[in-house]
């Protein structure tokens, strides 16, 4: 690959999506290309620049929010802001570089920001989507919108009801992405008419760069014909990858919130495949009731686990907190792909977020999975029921809580049953073959830059 190459790469401040879009763009400066990513100034300050690859510049921009999201603002006005102040810089990053004689010969945009797409157009430039989630998400958001949105509004009350959608695993209404279904709250109804964007801007360039691989959606990834997918993942830190002792290495691509690691410590004290790991990523947040029967069931189920609970003033008030501590350890944060590569981590409980949910399958991982909203129904049942790999916790029917006892059970099924097991190390073996030379993202990501 040559140096002359450049794209610049457009990423919405969500963790979810500067993550994989920064792991793109390190893999691409390995193949000698020159990477610009452009973000909000909130994410750039908060990225610890001791992890960023040498050759990768930042072209932060203020969108409004110079201290990040805050809680009393509604996601509606902060996505809102994001693309006003995006757009405008967006042009005129790409302005500036073709007025400089080195223009971008490219721009990569995240999932939620469509609107990149059209600024690339009207300044010349080819954009390519790097779609955040499986392409099973995206081909529901297409068929939604292509016809199967009365088919799937008039059953959405019934989660049950089987929906069929071609050349896709079998799924049921609640299985689809849940900005689609009735029950999607007001404040995120501004989501649809934003998916139904993405699905449109795809005209201007219908080959979409997926954090998925070939083997992992053989399906989905050619049930539609308009869209060309170019599985160019899982987007993954090379250092997880390659083996490398967890205790000596950044492993990350983790950019965010440098800590001290004595949970390493911890874990190192631990036998081989019995700790159970609990986290739920950045945005899920449960009510205190939950938090008690999660406590619940991490004691019944008599394992030592990490859990990773980020409110600490929540993690305080669990009334069991004095147990909690002699059985396990609780954290604030942790470094993700550093735990899941710890030769003590027997199961992932998880929220199945698509970034946990490629991580947990590469590092080969049985996982109890805990989804909430948006794709991670979707995910829930791909790992559930296609890879085979963990089991879906049953929700309480008068309030949708999860209780001790379901969690218990989940924890022992995944952590005792063999035939999970052996889905979990075939899928790791099948992940780390496609990402190698000659495996089929290898492939896929050199004919992407080949047609740059």
């Amino acid at each position: 690959m040559t140096s002359q190459r450049k794209i610049l790469i457009v990423a919405y401040s969500g963790q979810g999506h500067v993550n994989p879009a920064i792991r793109f763009a390190t893999r691409l400066i390995k193949m000698s290309v020159a990477v610009t990513v452009c973000t909000s100034l909130s994410v750039v300050r908060r990225i610890d620049k001791e992890t960023i690859p040498h050759g990768l510049t930042f072209a932060p921009f203020s969108d409004g929010h110079d201290g990040g999201k805050q809680p009393t603002t509604p996601l509606e006005q902060f996505v809102s802001d994001f693309a006003t102040y995006g757009a405008s810089a967006v042009a005129e990053i790409i302005s500036s570089a073709a007025a400089a004689g080195q223009p971008f010969h490219h721009l990569v945009y995240t999932t939620v920001i469509p609107w990149a797409a059209r600024v690339a157009d009207a300044h010349g430039v080819k954009a390519s989507l790097l779609w955040c989630q499986p392409a099973t998400v995206l081909d529901s958001y297409y068929y939604y919108f292509n016809g199967y949105q009365e088919l799937i509004s008039s059953n959405g009350n019934n989660l049950t009801s089987p929906i069929n959608l071609p050349g896709m695993p079998p799924l049921t209404i609640g299985d689809l992405p849940s900005f689609l279904l009735p029950a999607n709250p007001k404040e995120y109804e501004f989501l649809i008419p934003l998916m139904k964007d993405h699905v449109d801007v795809l005209k201007l360039g219908k080959r979409i760069l997926v954090n998925s691989f070939n083997e992992l959606e053989v399906q989905s990834l050619g049930a539609i014909k308009q869209i060309e997918y170019l599985p160019i993942g899982p987007l993954i830190p090379s250092e997880f990858l390659n083996g490398e002792d967890s205790s000596e290495t950044s492993l990350g691509e983790d950019f965010f919130d440098k800590k001290e690691d004595e949970y390493i410590q911890w874990l190192n004290t631990k036998p081989k495949s019995s700790v159970v790991y609990v986290s739920f990523g950045t945005i899920a947040s449960f009510s205190m009731e939950q938090m008690e029967e999660m406590a619940i069931g991490l004691l019944e189920s008599r394992r030592p686990f990490l859990w990773v609970i980020r409110d600490s003033e929540q993690a305080g008030r669990l009334s069991k907190i004095e147990e909690l501590k002699k059985h396990g350890m609780i954290v604030g944060w942790c470094s993700q792909v550093v735990v899941l590569s710890h030769q003590a981590i027997g199961c992932f409980v998880m929220h199945c977020g698509w970034n946990s949910t490629a991580e947990t399958l590469v590092a080969g991982i049985p996982a109890v999975v805990f989804p909430q909203w948006s794709d991670q129904p979707t995910n829930a049942k791909l790992l559930e029921d296609v890879w085979k790999t963990g089991v879906r916790v049953r929700r309480r029917e008068r309030d949708g809580v999860v209780e001790g006892k379901e969690i218990e059970r989940c924890v022992e099924m995944v952590m005792r049953d063999d035939d999970i097991k052996k889905n979990a190390v075939k899928w790791r073996g099948l992940a780390r073959e496609a990402l190698n030379n000659g495996g089929s993202t290898t492939i896929n990501l050199l004919a992407f830059l080949d047609e740059l």
